[in-house]
């Protein structure tokens, strides 16, 4: 695995007509951590963008094989400043997709699970190439600056888009709030302005607000697990899409007030102002991006929290018990330390939007019942996922991640889809969970 930088991601960004990523399929990496992983030795490239002018389009080359057809071009690796003369083979009788091996192998080996390439067509040239390639791990900070600079939705698996695309904010709402700024700031009130938009809305806030739109957009009263498909799926896209959407609007508005507050309080003209006032604006984003990470675990039980409400399943959230507060424990604290209990007549329910090592502080929690860990992570290791095996720990995930390509979860027995975990570990297994609330 090679580590990329934010600046040299922007500046190759800054030099590309068009852009192509795509999220890493175990089958397009894996094959770099060793012999018995494979012999891919590259990434698949599908149909959609081989269709486009995005990349050089192959040709037959040899007429006593006319099902394939390729392509030769060089390619640039920025990080190591590799040039590499790389290939794009199709073979039209055994699919659709396209083949690009010639690839640098270290830039692959090590990847976290739904790691992405990123790649760019060159406004001009660098030496004979005429396309860069990055591959930017799922675990970096870089890969969640890319996330939300592109705007890649939690169903994103590739795309085309365009360098300007990135951090570019709605236009109705840039301009509503360059209006109010303005008017504030002409008028004398942007005191007044500061103060309304001074806190960022209550995670419950924003948890309730993305609910609501969700069941308007699918036209449902409430999130009964029961009564959605996919409610893994719907947890997935309240959380990290819809309500990270509503979360940077009203942080637009507040950061962008308080750096208009910054530059403006002191009188002095806009060099000073920034000069003088860096320490508090570095501070400010400082801030947002911390405040950015941190947001979602509390929301995320809520979630999950309002499942198990409108499914009419008995529970008790953060529970204190010997020390420990799992989040959920169903279907109550009272059952859970009844001593003359069977092990199925309780289970414990965490809930963490991302893992990496915190899973572990999960297996200190031993209750003599089911211990289910939910997540809306993709990003989980094969070998973390056995590990927890061994700890007793089933995973709860998404549905679409249970079978998606790119992650480790598919034929795992300790992990399970949400849809799993209502049907099978409740109604099936635990009836007696469900109550009838009023």
């Amino acid at each position: 695995m090679i580590s990329v930088s934010q600046e040299n991601i922007q500046l190759w960004i800054s030099k590309s007509t068009k852009l192509f990523i795509k999220k890493l399929s175990r089958n397009d990496c894996v094959w770099a951590d060793g012999a018995e992983f494979g012999h891919q030795n590259g990434v698949y490239i599908p149909r959609e963008i081989r269709e486009t002018d995005f990349f050089p389009a192959p040709k037959n080359i040899n007429p006593t094989k006319p099902h394939i057809f390729e392509t030769p071009f060089s390619t640039f690796w920025p990080e190591t400043g590799e040039f590499k003369t790389s290939n794009l083979k199709h073979y039209s009788n055994k699919g659709t997709e396209m083949h690009f091996t010639g690839v640098p192998k270290e830039y692959f080996a090590e990847l976290t699970p739904a790691s992405m390439l990123i790649s760019g067509t060159l406004k001009k040239s660098h030496g004979a190439s005429h396309h860069w390639f990055m591959v930017i791990d799922s675990a970096s900070d870089e890969a969640e600056i890319l996330e939300t600079m592109f705007d890649l939705n939690t169903d994103f698996h590739f795309g085309i888009f365009k360098p300007e695309s990135a951090l570019r904010i709605p236009q109705d709402e840039s301009e509503q709030l360059i209006e109010e700024l303005g008017k504030s700031l002409k008028s004398g009130k942007l005191a007044a302005f500061i103060a309304s938009v001074s806190k960022l809305p209550a995670p419950s806030l924003l948890a309730s607000q993305a609910q609501q739109e969700y069941l308007g957009q699918h036209g449902l009263e409430k999130l009964d697990p029961y009564r959605i498909e996919n409610p893994g799926d719907a947890i997935m896209k309240i959380s990290r899409d819809i309500e990270y959407k509503l979360y940077k609007r009203a942080e637009l508005r507040h950061r962008a007030a308080e750096v208009v507050r910054i530059i403006t309080e002191k009188n002095t003209d806009l060099v000073t102002a920034v000069v003088r006032g860096f320490p508090e604006l570095d501070a400010t984003f400082l801030s947002a991006s911390q405040h950015r990470k941190s947001r979602a675990g509390r929301s995320f039980e809520q979630h999950i929290g309002q499942l198990l409400t409108d499914g009419n399943i008995s529970f008790e959230e953060q529970a204190v018990t010997g020390g420990r507060r799992p989040d959920f424990v169903l279907p109550s604290l009272i059952a859970l330390k009844d001593a003359t209990r069977s092990f199925d007549d309780a289970l414990v329910l965490s809930a963490k939007t991302t893992l990496r090592e915190r899973w572990k502080q999960i297996a200190m929690e031993k209750f003599n019942c089911s211990l289910f860990l939910a997540t809306v992570d993709d990003r989980v290791s094969a070998d973390a996922i056995h590990d927890m095996r061994h700890q007793e720990i089933c995973l709860v995930v998404p549905e679409s991640l249970k079978k998606a390509k790119e992650t480790c979860y598919k034929d795992k027995e300790n992990v399970i889809t949400f849809r799993a975990f209502f049907d099978e570990q409740i109604s099936i297994k635990r009836p007696h969970f469900r109550v009838v609330r009023s």
